[in-house]
């Protein structure tokens, strides 16, 4: 496949799968994939959604992990729009990942295009890995692809649990990466929505920071009983992944001297 300017391919250590990047726009990150190895999805008959899907790392690997019958990845921006439709072609997933052109806040739009595959409206599961800062909030316009994937330019969490609470059939389940400071906020509005968190991850660099991200199930009329689970923890003292990332990243660990 011919690259464009700035565009690298980058494997995903998983089933052969591949993605291309383009360094001026924004590339994938720990949080996409440790979000992708966060949700379960055990039927085939699952209909997934991913929105702001970028590229389409967290559909692509979701497509080699799980059972499901179908997955539709929404993005909005024209570039990282070219970069999802190369990266399902490259891939050879156009059969299995269905892609979709539009503002996540059209959620009847979405649910439309869903019907036109799949018979039905529902959806089972629903992911997003959406951006983390407040509008206004850093140097850009609105016309800038990194700005906009970073800020909540053209969606807020108003929007995702919103949509979501749309989409998503009754239980239902949404899985988000986010910061933690906005936790009071991934709760609080998210409950307005019919969308109660069921089970919340934090992952920290090294035992010693803060964490960096958060993971969280939500389930669409779920009860208001949370579990909250062991801290992810990326590095060892050394610098080291730790046991646990090395299984999540499919890697070998290298043996000690």
């Amino acid at each position: 496949m011919n690259l464009k300017n700035n565009e690298r391919i980058d494997d995903l250590g998983i089933n052969d799968l591949k993605i291309i990047q383009n360094t001026e726009y924004f590339c994938f990150g720990t949080d996409s994939v440790l979000l992708s190895n966060f949700i379960t999805s055990n039927s085939s008959k699952n209909i997934i959604l991913d929105l702001c899907s970028g590229g389409g790392v967290i559909p692509i690997i979701i497509s080699a992990k799980y059972k499901y019958s179908k997955i539709f990845a929404v993005e909005l921006q024209d570039e990282m729009f070219d970069l999802l439709v190369r990266n399902v072609e490259l891939n050879n997933l156009k059969d299995k990942i269905s892609i979709l052109q539009g503002n996540i806040i059209d959620f009847n739009s979405i649910r439309q295009n869903i019907i036109k595959e799949t018979g039905s409206g529902n959806v089972n599961i629903i992911t997003i890995n959406p951006p983390y800062k407040p509008k206004g909030n850093g140097i850009g316009n609105e016309h800038n692809v990194k700005y906009i994937a970073r800020h909540e330019e053209m969606c807020n969490l108003e929007d995702i649990f919103l949509t979501s609470s749309k989409l998503l059939e009754y239980k239902g389940k949404l899985y988000l990466v986010h910061k933690p400071e906005r936790i009071v906020d991934l709760l609080a509005i998210a409950r307005k929505y019919d969308l109660e968190a069921k089970r919340i991850r934090y992952v920290y660099p090294r035992v010693d920071t803060k964490p960096s991200i958060v993971l969280i199930e939500y389930i669409k009329g779920g009860g208001n009983e949370t579990l909250m689970l062991p801290p992810l923890i990326e590095y060892n003292e050394d610098g080291s992944y730790t046991d646990e990332i090395y299984k999540i990243y499919g890697m070998e660990k290298k043996n000690e001297e």
